[in-house]
């Protein structure tokens, strides 16, 4: 491969795929909500970024509903677990039954260290569970794993 071509294939690698996947962000702290949005500047992770407040609006957005309309799937969802109405694993307890949010990606981004947590979390089939402390390393990890990531096509 020359010079060219493997700069044309680096450049496809970078920020152009990583752009047309949605992020859900769902976290009731704003806070939290602030600090996610400055770190994935930093970052420099451009994808569009959805706010629900707790698991109920999340779904609301995912399946269109409450006069919403639905997210491009699939999509890369940050998930607090300690949130009012609908939880996090009450969210994920609702994925797990639903064909059509199992395409989702979902790392948690919550406080809580309780090993019952972790245990209930990877038990509904996520793909990490990170801690709030660590949010620049978790930037780090999303912006590579939507560098590298190949998801289907979800404008099509």
């Amino acid at each position: 491969m020359s010079e060219d071509q493997t700069a044309t294939a680096d450049a496809s690698l970078s920020g152009a795929h990583r752009r047309s996947i949605p992020i859900l962000l769902v976290e009731d702290d704003d806070v939290d909500v602030e600090a996610v949005r400055r770190a994935l500047g930093d970052a420099s992770i451009e994808n569009p970024l959805h706010i629900a407040r707790d698991g109920i609006e999340a779904l609301d957005l995912l399946w269109g509903r409450s006069g919403k309309r639905g997210l491009s799937q699939p999509c890369l969802i940050l998930l607090d677990i300690n949130m009012p109405r609908l939880n996090g694993l009450q969210f994920l307890e609702v994925r797990a039954g639903d064909i059509g949010l199992k395409q989702n990606i979902v790392f948690v981004l919550t406080t809580s260290d309780h090993d019952q947590d972790k245990m209930n979390a990877y038990g509904r089939d996520i793909a990490g569970y990170m801690q709030k402390r660590d949010l620049a390393r978790l930037m780090g990890l999303l912006r590579d794993y939507l560098d590298i990531n190949r998801l289907p096509d979800h404008t099509n």
